[in-house]
C-alpha cells in the first residue's frame, strides 16, 4: 500500500494560487479554475501528496462554480474540521496524509447520493485520467469505472 505524505519539493513546485489553497485556506474564484466543469473520468489527488481523494463517478454539477463531489474515495483519506471563519458555520476538507486545505462540505448535495456536497477547489487537486490511473500507480481504482463507463 502506498504510503502518502506530504512532499516539500511538490510545496516547492505550486503556483501562488495553489500555494494559498493548500497551504494558508485560501479559496479560488468559482467558474473560473480549473476543474468546476471537467467532465473527464479519473481520479482527483492532492496536489502535495497525491494521495486519492476523490473519483470523477461522484462528481456532479451543483452550479457552485467548483468541482462538487457526493463522497470522497475514502473517509480515511479526508480530514473535517469545523470552520468559524467568515462569519460562517462551515465543515472545512481537508487531506489526511498532507493536511492540505481542500475545500468545504455541505449538507445540501444530491439527498438520493447521500445528501452531501464536497465542494472543492481546483488548485488542491491533480487529475489523473482514467487511461493514465495505471502508469500513475492508481490501478487498482480502474474497476471504479467499469460499471459505469462500460470498458
Amino acid at each position: 500500500m502506498t504510503q502518502y505524505t506530504k512532499d516539500q519539493d511538490a510545496i516547492a513546485r505550486l503556483t501562488p494560487e495553489q500555494y494559498a489553497v493548500t497551504q494558508q485556506s485560501a479559496t479560488e474564484r468559482p467558474f473560473d479554475n480549473e476543474f468546476w466543469h471537467n467532465d473527464d473520468r479519473g481520479l482527483y489527488v492532492d496536489i502535495v501528496s497525491g494521495e486519492p481523494l476523490f473519483a470523477s463517478t461522484t462528481k456532479y454539477d451543483s452550479g457552485c462554480g467548483w468541482p462538487s463531489f457526493t463522497k470522497p474515495l475514502s473517509a480515511e483519506n479526508i480530514v473535517e474540521n469545523s470552520d468559524t471563519s467568515l462569519g460562517m458555520r462551515r465543515t472545512e476538507v481537508r487531506s489526511a496524509a498532507a493536511d492540505s486545505h481542500l475545500g468545504h462540505v455541505f449538507d445540501d448535495g444530491p439527498v438520493d447520493q447521500g445528501g452531501l456536497r464536497y465542494c472543492i477547489n481546483s488548485a488542491a487537486l491533480r487529475f489523473v485520467p482514467l487511461g493514465d490511473l495505471e502508469t500513475d500507480g492508481y490501478g487498482q481504482y480502474i474497476g471504479l469505472f467499469e460499471h459505469k463507463a462500460g470498458i
